[in-house]
Formats: structure tokens, sequence, C-alpha cells
């Protein structure tokens, strides 16, 4: 179920389905993330470590790492 479909059902539910449409609407614009906000999604991540050294030896640049210990949905 889609994060619009959620809205508009709690919406409904809380007996204001005449403005559902643009109550769902103006949610959807306020929660959503603004362009400044996604610049990081324009990066050319690498996944494979091994094709990153390589790329950044090619154009004498640092490689960056991101790493995280622990359960994926629960970073401890």
């Amino acid at each position: 179920m889609s994060i619009k479909s959620i809205i508009t059902l709690l919406l409904v539910c809380c007996g204001a389905p005449s403005r559902a449409a643009q109550t769902t609407a103006q949610v959807i614009e306020v929660i959503s993330p603004a362009t400044a906000e996604q610049a990081w999604l324009m990066i050319p991540w690498e996944t494979d470590l091994t094709a990153a050294r390589r790329k950044a030896v090619a154009q004498n640049k640092p490689v960056f790492l991101w790493e995280m210990d622990g359960h994926p949905l629960g970073c401890t």
C-alpha cells in the first residue's frame, strides 16, 4: 500500500472525505524530501570496493568508505 493510499484512508476515516484529495496532496508535499535533500542520490556510488579502488586510482582520488556495523534494520 502506498503512502498516498494510507494518508487518504486515514483522512477518510477521520471524517474528511470532501477535502481528502486536497489534504492528501498537501501532506505529501510537506513530508516529501526537497530536491536539495536528495542531492546525495546523484553521487555515482560504487557498491564494489575493488571497482571503487580501481576508479579512484585511475582518477587519482581518495576512496570514501561508508560502512555500518550491526543489523541493517536496526543499526546498533
